[in-house]
């Protein structure tokens, strides 16, 4: 877990998530009780931060300091309000342009997708809170800084970011093997959020069904899809050549 920065320790961990620190999921020992511990558990759940309890040996290869039972994973970027990034998007000059990413797990697509976003002029990237990768030390290396560049949201279900966005008069678009209609063929100019999925099983079929439209990269070869991080740059400078254009 090098090249994570950690926060360890109850009261210490308390503090770090009081103070606003962008904390990315907290690991608890199991069995763990007290005030204390309660008083956290209580705070993470008020805040909606990812939490998983584990033995005491998965805390020991953690870290080798006195854990208490607690250590948190804290980002290197902070993230930004969601519907306050939507507001300063909309009410910009340019039409929107958002990524949501449904359950990118791999660190180095993620930081790759997130290096392609800035380069393309993506307005905000929006995660899940839990069930996506880290923006740890890896992202940000292998997107190249971009992460400290491009507004990153967590929200805690893409569902009602897609509702919210749709809301606010942006179509939102699925990009899908499934999709029937070829991307090269559709208009991208208006205010948009792109969606892409998961490495290994695509867009969640809850999320598919709600998207405005559904498209997809023509495959010419044997094998039926591209790497994610791949796809989503063809994608995103599509829209580039288009509004270009």
């Amino acid at each position: 877990m090098e090249d994570i920065s950690q926060v360890y320790g109850i009261r210490a961990v308390i503090e770090a998530i009081q103070a606003g620190e962008p904390i990315h999921k907290v690991f608890i020992q199991k069995g763990l009780q007290g005030q204390l511990f309660f008083e956290l558990e209580s705070l993470i759940r008020k805040k909606g931060i990812s939490a998983s309890y584990v033995p005491a040996e998965k805390l020991n290869r953690l870290t080798k300091n006195n854990h208490q039972g607690v250590v948190a994973e804290v980002s290197p970027v902070s993230f930004h309000d969601f519907e306050d990034l939507v507001s300063r998007v909309m009410s910009g000059t340019k039409p929107a342009f958002f990524l949501l990413l449904d359950g990118i797990s791999d660190v180095r697509n993620f930081g790759a997708i997130i290096r392609t976003a800035e380069c393309t002029g993506v307005q905000g990237i929006v995660v899940p809170r839990s069930g996506a990768a880290p923006v740890n030390a890896d992202a940000v290396k292998t997107s190249a800084g971009a992460a400290f560049r491009v507004p990153i949201a967590k929200v805690d279900h893409l569902k009602d970011a897609v509702y919210y966005l749709q809301a606010s008069g942006i179509q939102v678009i699925a990009a899908t093997e499934k999709a029937t209609e070829n991307v090269f063929g559709c208009s991208l100019e208006g205010p948009i959020a792109l969606v892409m999925g998961s490495e290994d099983s695509g867009i969640s079929p809850s999320l598919l069904k709600i998207t405005d439209l559904q498209v997809r990269l023509p495959l010419l070869g044997e094998i039926g899809s591209l790497n994610v991080s791949v796809a989503c740059g063809v994608f995103l400078y599509e829209v580039v050549r288009q509004r270009m254009g």
